[in-house]
């Protein structure tokens, strides 16, 4: 099939004039890469650098480009477009801005659009993964091409519809239809079979300008927001897949331990419901018709378990370990008329628990396996759970379903791997469902760090920078790995381990401090670990901007005036004065009051976030029951610079959720480690950010941009709201902190629950609670 460009007169670009095809299927069917592999490999760069000019999300790029381009969109003869999404679905709103970007270029109702999440696809190598804020990033032009070729073939399926009169520039598409001149309208539905192709041909895909979007930039509510709130929104425990009964894990007493010995097996296997129990290397399965039933066999059991790698350890045994491994600063403290500016920050371990707790379904059978849950890593799920099954990649199906939260622990695929090693061993299918106090002590937690800052400071400028990041050896291995280890050899970095090159990717020089230096060193000490949200720059902003701030009082400078003087980019300076002026940064406010401000740049996107808060006694000291309170953050402003916006409401609500983040890791949330677990065991226990502790203002400024480029944003507002939060405790207590969260020795606010039996007795009238 030949494409007549020569009649077409719609609207042309020289920018994004792209290729793609049309697919040989009985409806319209639209591919963007098919045989473009070797081409869009060639493209790709060495790059000059690393953090300020180039970051990790460069890195990323670079990995996927050679497959950015395998996806298609199909259009249905009802009319629909369907159109399976590559990356995952934990509640940040991806599925919203796709089908937006698919529904500006092809001229389609977001309600005609439905976003599937994409099984594991071995052949998109290391671009299936769903982290670093990337999502938009990477699939933006890509799912535009697709649209826009599927645009074009139904103007000329139309055209050839209306008998080939009517030439293609008097067509328009508006609203799933192609409308004529003389007012025939025919739907897309109507078009489908006839657009379709029987030969798969490459054409030009040329894309919408920016002035021409309609749907991008404009602020929608979530497509799944309904299905959400009213509970017909599908999750993997709402999967019904035959014979698979509920299965749940007693787990050891202590971080990681190994199980010895069952000793009443029989006894529980006698149990009412209790269909099987079989040992794995994370504990002792139990699949029952109920999951109460499952609970009930799990506190009955008698097992002998073995050490975990921190039996007897709490989390100051850990502490004086990571100290040890600190790296020295190397610029001496200067004498005479330079001053030594120093910080020294604690970061305690912080739980990557999501609102919905690990859970995944297996059918495990001779030969083959079916797995479903959340995958943000999907292939490297698919390739971790083959080989514990021996089985090859191939004959593993990795279904990925709508996760509900993540905070980076679905890119580990933990639940699955342990219900794929239960089917496996029970012969059976399983859903399997960790228990809120599995979630907490045998979860993934954020590692515990601490950073050390030291700044030589002379006449006002600040000569020397040194930052020392250390800490509990963060967990890589899921996928993460994969697109740096294609990246990496291409990085002037590549001799450095994975941990270093993402810090070093992550953390850019924000400042004009002199000669700077930024290292990290991490140790393995056997815990479990997961990035959680943002990875390494939360704990580094907060320790880099108290040094600004202890910097500018250090010079007798205003602290934002003196961010403003010496922030490197503009894009920066820009978000930080917007807070600064809609804030109004620098008001008076009662004493035991204050405000903070911070910045952070990453994903080619910058914040800054103004906080204003409370320290006074009667607002520390108010009494919550069973919660916990201390300062109260009043206000949070936050600036974003975050490139071309697709969905303005959807980054709103990621500002905010950052923010809620950013709050509790200051003030609140922490793990507790005792004698080798962690004391919390649900989510009542981990004091997040709740309603009490939530500023009654909050507010968004979303800078102008005129790129046409998306930068990333989910993770973006942590860093500088945990930071801002910081410096507005320093400046209303007089005392800069060094512990984070604040509070982590303060007395705990919960009973601790036992380790044997791992999980508590569910409760059986929370009437009763309620009247008290």
């Amino acid at each position: 099939m030949t494409q007549d460009e020569t009649t077409y007169d719609g609207p042309r670009t020289s920018r994004r004039t792209l290729l793609g095809y049309l697919v040989a299927a009985p409806t319209l069917s639209v591919a963007v890469s098919l045989g473009l592999e070797q081409r869009a490999a060639a493209k790709v760069i060495t790059p000059p650098g690393v953090a300020d000019i180039m970051d990790l999300s460069d890195a990323q790029l670079l990995a996927v480009a050679p497959t950015a381009n395998l996806i298609s969109l199909d259009l249905r003869e009802d009319g629909t477009v369907h159109f399976a999404l590559p990356r995952m679905e934990v509640g940040q709103g991806i599925t919203t801005s796709t089908a937006m970007i698919i529904a500006d270029e092809l001229d389609i109702g977001l309600d005609k659009i439905e976003i599937t999440l994409a099984d594991a696809r071995p052949e998109l190598l290391m671009n299936q993964l769903t982290g670093g804020s990337n999502t938009t990033m990477t699939t933006y032009l890509p799912i535009r091409t697709a649209a826009a070729i599927a645009r074009r073939r139904l103007l000329d399926a139309a055209s050839t519809m209306l008998g080939g009169d009517v030439p293609l520039a008097a067509l328009k598409t508006v609203d799933g239809k192609v409308l004529a001149p003389n007012g025939v309208e025919i739907s897309y539905g109507e078009l489908a079979a006839s657009a379709s192709v029987d030969e798969t041909v490459e054409v030009e895909a040329q894309l919408k300008e920016p002035a021409e979007f309609t749907v991008i930039g404009t602020p929608r509510n979530r497509i799944d927001a309904r299905a959400a709130v009213t509970g017909r929104k599908q999750f993997t425990m709402d999967m019904d897949v035959p014979g698979a009964l509920p299965t749940m894990l007693c787990r050891p007493p202590t971080l990681n331990g190994k199980v010895d010995s069952v000793r009443n097996r029989a006894a529980v296997l006698d149990m009412p419901g209790v269909t099987h129990v079989a040992e794995i290397p994370t504990g002792v399965a139990v699949r029952a018709e109920t999951f109460g039933q499952c609970i009930d066999a799990i506190r009955a059991l008698d097992v002998t378990w073995g050490p975990g790698p921190v039996d007897g350890l709490s989390d100051a045994d850990i502490l004086e370990r990571v100290r040890r491994a600190e790296i020295p600063l190397a610029v001496p403290k200067v004498p005479l008329l330079a001053k030594t500016v120093e910080t020294n920050s604690t970061f305690w371990f912080r739980s990557n628990s999501a609102l919905e707790t690990n859970c995944a379904i297996a059918d495990v059978r001779p030969g083959r396996a079916t797995v479903w849950g959340g995958f943000k890593a999907p292939i490297v799920a698919q390739e971790r759970i083959a080989e514990i099954l021996g089985l090859p990649p191939t004959s593993v199906t990795i279904h990925v379903v709508t996760g509900g939260g993540s905070f980076g622990r679905k890119v580990f695929p933990d639940a699955a791997v342990e219900a794929a090693q239960a089917s496996k061993a029970m012969g059976v299918p399983v859903k399997l469902m960790w228990h809120r106090a599995d979630d907490s002590r045998q979860g993934r937690v954020h590692p515990m760090a601490t950073t050390r800052i030291r700044a030589t400071v002379l006449a006002g400028e600040v000569l020397t920078w040194e930052l020392r990041h250390t800490g509990v050896k963060n967990d890589f291995t899921h996928g993460f790995g994969d697109v740096l280890t294609a990246t990496a050899p291409r990085l002037p970095v590549a001799d450095l381990g994975f941990s270093e090159t993402v810090f070093a990717l992550t953390q850019a020089y924000h400042y004009d401090f002199g000669v700077s230096t930024q290292l990290l060193n991490e140790i393995d000490l056997g815990f479990t670990t997961g990035a959680m949200r943002n990875i390494y720059s939360p704990d580094v902003a907060t320790a880099r901007e108290l040094t600004v701030d202890k910097i500018a009082a250090a010079v007798g400078k205003d602290p934002y005036r003196f961010r403003q003087a010496f922030v490197r980019e503009q894009r920066a300076k820009t978000v930080l004065d917007a807070v600064a002026q809609q804030g109004h940064w620098g008001r008076a406010m009662p004493a035991g009051t204050a405000q903070g401000i911070a910045i952070n740049n990453e994903y080619h996107s910058f914040s800054a976030c103004l906080v204003e808060i409370d320290c006074r006694p009667e607002t520390v000291n108010r009494k919550v029951r069973e919660g916990v309170t201390g300062p109260r953050v009043t206000k949070v402003v936050i600036g974003v610079d975050a490139g071309l916006v697709v969905n303005p409401r959807g980054l709103d609500a990621q500002m905010m959720s950052g923010a809620m983040d950013g709050i509790a890791q200051t003030l609140t949330s922490s793990l507790h480690l005792r004698d080798g677990y962690f004391l919390e065991a649900s989510w009542d226990n981990y004091a997040y950010t709740r309603e009490w502790n939530t500023p009654p203002t909050v507010e968004v400024i979303i800078v102008p941009n005129d790129s046409e480029d998306p930068g990333g944003a989910g993770e973006l507002a942590v860093a500088a709201s945990m930071a801002a939060t910081a410096n507005a405790y320093a400046r209303a207590t007089g005392k800069t902190p060094t512990e984070f969260p604040i509070n982590h020795h303060d007395p705990s606010h919960f009973e601790v629950k036992p380790t044997i039996p791992p999980v508590p007795q569910s409760p059986t009238d929370g009437l009763t609670y309620l009247q008290e």
